[in-house]
């Protein structure tokens, strides 16, 4: 049950007050849950800490709670008056209220107990009769499905959410990407159309509250259109997940707060640094956002993923600050791997709204990725060429990344955001040295031609090795998408999309390469 508030107009005082009883859950949707006060505990208006004397109706609540004692408030001590409500629940205030007055009347314990009163309250009475039933007839229902739901609900703990991916895709294209000049090199693309799935399920269990355990459970076989495919890992869609359709577990990791401004996670299995340093690219969700993978946010935050520490703090009301440290191979003892010893991750992030509408977030990540270790070296996420993704071989290497993003809601309906990514990389082994560069502009439409829709464009350029002391790419590779997604309904959305790579492995020697999806999406 919650408190909300309606208006009773009483003749001996001629004043419109403010009532507070009450009323069913459904009226309140999220809205926190605060318990109320006996009604026989609130005896004076000076029990409520929001309402002062100043206040327009502070009158009339004292009349009704100090002559009626027909006002009943939270725990906390607090009315919060100054809620909106329905019609239906200004009958059911009314109702209450007027019960309590005829009560009164009935005892002669009151002095407003006159015949013109009492005709005011029939009067009123009848008028939101037709109210009175339909919210009764609401409210019997809602309780039987209540208690239904508390003797039936899977956890008193934990709760879960799925996801359903299902898709069609195809790609088009001549001949498979190549990094040599010669064309002879490249092989004939043959291709079919494919129909694949993926299928994510989510237990969130809460012990306090505030913290969350997440489980996730996974299984696919949508496949990753990489270089085995196309020659090159610029084709990648966002989505792609291929276990052969084996259940897997593929996250698991608990936050807790400390204090109202800190939150930890600790990651046992397979979280990405991107769950630390969220991306505020709105394009940035698998399910529902880019249809590509480079598409999604900026590479470097692909580098790592694993096992690790990550820890939140918003310094202010306009500044989030994010430390995380992330082990690929946590699990494996043998050498080159294990917590420390292995591929690791060092993250530093700031996200500041410079606004309500404009956020900028500036990212550092200090890579180490072992020589012969179980993951190899991965710079890139699988997004940029296969010279970006390890310039020098699977050897030990350091790198040093740098990301600045942005995003601007011009208005709620246009949004317009872009990232860069720059790595200074490092071969241990035999000083050789690389700069890789990314960088990307995507604008967003949300609710275009129907509320939930959401209309996509992203260009940019996929990570490239832009100097190098061996062998830097030559030229430039653009990736170019387009999608649209349309809300069928709450839980349902289709998004065909379609994305076009020019200059594949940034060699202009090689075709353009066209990727074509629809991905429906169900969530339950």
């Amino acid at each position: 049950m919650n408190n909300i508030c309606g208006f009773l107009i009483l003749t001996s005082s001629l004043t419109v007050a403010t009532t507070c009883i009450n009323t069913p859950t459904f009226a309140l949707e999220n809205q926190q849950q605060i318990p109320l006060v006996d009604i026989s505990k609130l005896t004076s208006v000076s029990q409520l800490s929001d309402v002062k004397p100043t206040d327009w109706a502070f009158q009339a609540l004292q009349s009704l709670i100090e002559r009626y004692t027909c006002i009943v408030g939270y725990q906390n001590g607090t009315y919060r008056g100054k809620r909106a409500m329905t019609r239906y629940e200004f009958a059911d205030s009314l109702n209450t209220c007027l019960i309590k007055v005829q009560k009164l009347i009935a005892t002669r314990k009151n002095s407003l107990s006159t015949k013109e009163d009492l005709d005011l309250i029939q009067k009123l009475q009848a008028e939101f009769s037709s109210e009175l039933a339909t919210l009764r007839s609401r409210v019997d229902p809602l309780e039987s499905t209540t208690s239904k739901l508390k003797a039936n609900q899977f956890s008193f703990t934990t709760k879960l959410e799925a996801e359903a991916i299902l898709t069609v895709a195809n790609i088009f294209s001549e001949n498979t990407a190549d990094s040599d000049d010669n064309r002879d090199n490249n092989a004939q693309l043959d291709t079919n159309l494919v129909l694949a799935q993926r299928v994510r399920l989510n237990f969130l269990t809460s012990f306090t509250g505030k913290d969350e355990l997440n489980l996730r459970l996974e299984s696919g076989n949508i496949p990753e259109f990489d270089d085995s495919i196309t020659g090159t890992t610029m084709t990648r869609l966002g989505f792609d997940e291929d276990t052969g359709n084996d259940i897997g577990l593929d996250e698991v990791y608990y936050s807790f707060p400390i204090g109202d401004k800190i939150k930890t996670t600790i990651a046992i299995t397979e979280m990405e640094l991107n769950d630390i340093a969220e991306p505020i690219n709105p394009l940035a969700s698998s399910g529902n956002g880019a249809v590509s993978r480079f598409g999604r946010y900026n590479p470097i935050l692909r580098s790592m993923d694993g096992t690790g520490l990550g820890i939140n703090y918003q310094l202010n009301q306009s500044t989030d600050i994010a430390v995380a440290y992330m082990a690929n191979n946590a699990a494996i003892p043998t050498e080159n791997n294990g917590l420390f010893n292995g591929n690791y991750a060092v993250l530093g992030h700031l996200y500041f709204r410079a606004f309500d509408n404009l956020g900028i977030t500036f990212t550092y990540l200090h890579g180490n990725y072992a020589a012969g270790g179980e993951s190899g070296v991965n710079l890139t996420g699988s997004t940029g060429s296969l010279s970006a993704h390890s310039p020098f071989g699977n050897v030990a290497t350091t790198a040093n990344s740098f990301g600045l993003e942005t995003s601007w809601q011009i208005n709620p309906k246009f949004i317009l955001s872009g990232w860069v990514g720059y790595t200074k990389t490092k071969s241990t082994v035999t000083n050789d040295d690389a700069d890789i560069l990314n960088y990307a502009v995507s604008l967003a439409l949300p609710d275009l031609g129907g509320e939930g829709n959401l209309a996509g464009l992203v260009m940019g350029m996929p990570p490239k090795v832009t100097s190098s002391s061996l062998i830097a790419d030559k030229d430039t590779s653009l990736h170019i998408e387009g999608f649209y997604r349309f809300q069928v309904a709450d839980n349902i959305s289709i998004t065909p999309g379609l994305f076009v790579i020019t200059n594949p492995e940034h060699n202009a020697n090689n075709d353009s390469i066209f990727i074509g999806t629809i991905r429906t999406t169900f969530k339950f």
